[in-house]
This record gives C-alpha cells, structure tokens and sequence, in this order.
C-alpha cells in the first residue's frame, strides 16, 4: 500500500475534548512523525498539527475521527510524496 505524508491541522475549541484527542493520537502513534501543540490563550483555544506518514486510509480515518470529536476541528494537507512500503 502506498504511504503519504500530510499534516493534520487542529483546532480545538471544547478543552474537554482534550483527553479524546489523544487518546485517538496515542491509537495512531506509530504513524505519527511529531506533534506541535499552542495554546492561544488570548481566544482560549488550541492549535495542534500533527505531521504523519501513512496509507491514505489510515490518514482519512485519523482526520475523520478527530473532526468527530465536539468542539474540534481538523484539515488535512497532503505532499506529493508517495511511497509504496
């Protein structure tokens, strides 16, 4: 199956969504390559992105999982990379 690289940006306005989020971020962990998270405190929110490499299918249902989540958000951005592992 062909594995890609894309980034996952987060907006997470409902701070107890937090402990969901990554509880799911801690289920896909092996295809994470790193996570960078900042508090806004000014709009009392947070922005995540999560940088991942893996099948398509695995990306898609990560993303759709965490835009699930109530007071979530999540765009996903794909590279052009592709590679068949």
């Amino acid at each position: 199956m062909e594995d890609r690289v894309a980034v996952i940006g987060i907006i997470v306005e409902n701070p107890d969504a937090a402990g969901h989020l990554n509880a799911i971020l801690h289920e896909y962990g092996e295809y994470i390559i790193g996570r960078m998270g900042i508090p806004y405190k000014k709009r009392n929110i947070n922005v995540i992105s999560i940088a991942v490499d893996a099948p398509q299918p695995i990306i898609s249902a990560l993303s759709g999982k965490i835009g699930k989540l109530s007071g979530v958000s999540a765009k996903t951005a794909y590279s052009g990379v592709i590679a068949n592992e």
